[in-house]
C-alpha cells in the first residue's frame, strides 16, 4: 500500500514538474522580441469616404510586421524559422514601457494617415486644408533637461515664442543656439497648454544643440469631402505609401488596380517621396500569403557615406527582390521613390 502511494505521489510531482515546465516554456517572458510576417490587409476596409465606396475588383493591402514579446519555445522556433528574427529590446521599444511604444506607433500611424490624405486629395484634385500644430514627443532621452517636463504624446506648439510649419523648422532653430542655452518650449497635453523652460543638451548623433526627444509631425487634414480611416490595430508610419493609393481610388473613381491584389510599403512624406522602412523581408513573406502579384517597395539611393559605412547595404528595393525571389517568384517587385511614380506605374501597366 505505502509503495502504491509512493508512486502517486511521484506520477503527481512529475505532472507538477511537465505542467510547470510547459507553462514556464509559453508564457514566461523574455527580454527579447521576435518579429516575424504579419498580415496583408485589404485597405477598402479601413478608408471610407462618403459617396466615394471602393467597388472595384482587386485591392491595394497594407502590410504588416508581427511583433511579440520572446517566449522560450518562440525564442527557440526564431532560430530556425525563415523570416523570424530576434531583436533586443531596446531596438524594438527604444527602451520604453510596452503602453508608451503602442502609443508611439499609433501617433507615428496617424501622422501617416494625414500625409497619405493630403498627398492623395491633392492629386485628386480635391479640396485640402492643411494645419500645422506641432511636433509630437514621441521618446525623451534621459539626459534631457526637458525630461520629465515634457512627455511622450505631447505636442511642442512653439520654441521661444515662434510656430514653425514643419518639424525641419523647429530642428533648424534649435540646431542654431548653442549647448547650454535656455528654450522655452509651448506644448500642448491633451486638453491643457503650458510652458517649460530648460537648457538644451549636446545630441550624441548630431553634436549639436538640441532639446533630446524623437519626434513626428502632428499635423491636422481636412479635406472635401470627409476621408475617414480607421487603421485598427495597426501601427507605425509604414503604410503612408497604401494609404495613398487607396485613397487616391476611392476619390477618382479610377479603376487603377485592374482586378489586381497590390500589397506595399513605405512611409509617405508632405512632398510625396516614399521612405524606407523596416521587415520588408516579412512583408513580401505577408503580402505572398495574402495572394498580391504587385509589391511596391521604396527605392532610396543611398549615399557614398552610408555605403562606406554599412558594408553590404541593401536598400528596401533590393532586400524586398531577393525575398520575392525565394518566396514569391511570381510576384512583382516595383521599386518607388514618389507617389506619382507608384501611380504612373498603376496607369500603364
Amino acid at each position: 500500500m505505502r509503495s502504491f502511494f509512493k508512486r502517486k505521489s511521484v506520477r503527481i510531482g512529475v505532472s507538477i514538474l511537465a505542467v510547470s515546465f510547459v507553462l514556464w516554456a509559453f508564457l514566461w517572458p523574455l527580454p527579447d522580441y521576435i518579429e516575424s510576417p504579419g498580415s496583408a490587409d485589404n485597405l477598402s476596409a479601413f478608408v471610407k469616404i462618403k459617396n466615394h465606396p471602393d467597388r472595384k475588383k482587386g485591392a491595394f493591402m497594407i502590410t504588416s510586421v508581427r511583433i511579440a514579446q520572446a517566449r522560450p519555445v518562440s525564442y527557440l522556433l526564431a532560430k530556425v524559422l525563415p523570416y523570424h528574427t530576434i531583436e533586443d529590446e531596446q531596438s524594438v521599444t527604444g527602451g520604453q514601457s510596452g503602453a508608451t511604444y503602442m502609443r508611439m506607433q499609433t501617433f507615428y500611424m496617424q501622422s501617416a494617415i494625414n500625409e497619405a490624405k493630403a498627398v492623395a486629395a491633392k492629386a485628386a484634385g480635391a479640396k485640402v486644408d492643411k494645419k500645422y500644430l506641432g511636433i509630437y514627443v514621441m521618446a525623451m532621452q534621459k539626459q534631457s533637461k526637458f525630461n520629465g517636463r515634457l512627455k511622450v504624446g505631447d505636442t511642442i506648439t512653439k520654441v521661444d515664442g515662434h510656430h514653425f510649419k514643419n518639424a525641419f523648422g523647429f530642428q533648424r532653430y534649435i540646431r542654431a543656439k548653442k549647448v547650454g542655452d535656455k528654450l522655452r518650449v509651448n506644448y500642448q497635453r491633451g486638453t491643457k497648454s503650458g510652458q517649460v523652460a530648460a537648457p538644451l543638451i549636446r545630441l550624441s548623433a548630431t553634436k549639436k544643440a538640441g532639446i533630446g526627444i524623437s519626434l513626428t509631425d502632428n499635423v491636422k487634414v481636412t479635406t472635401q469631402p470627409q476621408i475617414s480611416v480607421d487603421p485598427g490595430q495597426i501601427g507605425g508610419p509604414s503604410g503612408g505609401l497604401m494609404f495613398s493609393l487607396q485613397i487616391y481610388s476611392q476619390l477618382t473613381g479610377q479603376d487603377i488596380r485592374h482586378g489586381r491584389k497590390i500589397a506595399g510599403t513605405g512611409t509617405i512624406n508632405p512632398d510625396g517621396s516614399v521612405g524606407e522602412i523596416g521587415g520588408i523581408d516579412k512583408k513580401i513573406v505577408a503580402a505572398n500569403k495574402a495572394g498580391a502579384t504587385i509589391f511596391f517597395a521604396p527605392y532610396v539611393k543611398p549615399t557614398k557615406a552610408l555605403l562606406a559605412l554599412e558594408e553590404g547595404h541593401q536598400t528596401n528595393y533590393q532586400l524586398a527582390k531577393e525575398t520575392a525571389k525565394k518566396v514569391a517568384p511570381k510576384m512583382k517587385v516595383v521599386p518607388v521613390k514618389t507617389f506619382k511614380e507608384a501611380l504612373q506605374y498603376l496607369k500603364t501597366h
